[in-house]
């Protein structure tokens, strides 16, 4: 993933310490990679197939670059 931008959220208290938690069991996952790999998911789940969401969620759940 060469190119990348930055995004300010607010979530639950709830899935922060969730997050948190998994972060902590999960040392070679980060914040940012959870982030890219859940919002491609939910894309590739809920659009028309966009293969550039697929390359991500694919990039980063094996954590490598095409």
């Amino acid at each position: 993933m060469s190119n990348t931008l930055s995004i300010l959220t607010e979530i639950p208290e709830e899935l922060h310490q969730s997050l948190k938690s998994y972060l902590e069991s999960h040392p070679d996952w980060d914040q940012d990679r959870v982030f890219a790999a859940a919002l491609s998911l939910f894309l590739l789940q809920n659009s028309e197939g966009d293969r550039r969401a697929a390359r991500v969620y694919l990039e980063t759940l094996f954590d490598r670059c095409a």
